[in-house]
């Protein structure tokens, strides 16, 4: 599967060497895509506004049971297709920052890993 790619520092779209917009192949898609999954706040896309993680409604400002944060990792991270499974391990928390990664595995065996900062 294919996706836009993304500059990974500023999150925006990249040109490629013919300055059309760059796009990315499985599986550097698969992991971005878990990647903006995980940064999608409830409501945000118009297309499903189902979509996305409840941050300003009870995670931001608030302190959630940990099980919970991890939950809603796993879950945005198998709305990619192709993902078929995941895991959260939280490695730290400390001055409102969760660090950690999301490994996760594809339908075709491959497996990836997204950092949580």
């Amino acid at each position: 599967m294919k996706t836009l790619l993304l500059d990974i520092s500023g999150w925006d779209l990249l040109a490629d060497a013919a300055g059309n917009i760059a796009v990315a192949s499985d599986p550097y898609s698969q992991a971005q895509d878990v990647a903006s999954e995980l940064r999608t706040f409830k409501g945000e896309p118009w297309y499903d506004t189902s979509r996305g993680i409840p941050y300003a409604e009870e995670i931001l400002g608030k302190t959630p049971p940990l099980t919970l944060f991890q939950s809603y990792m796993i879950s945005a991270a198998k709305n990619v297709p192709g993902v078929v499974s995941a895991e959260c391990n939280i490695q730290g928390f400390k001055d409102r920052t969760v660090t950690g990664q999301v490994p996760f595995k594809t339908s075709s065996g491959q497996t990836g890993a997204v950092s949580l900062t």
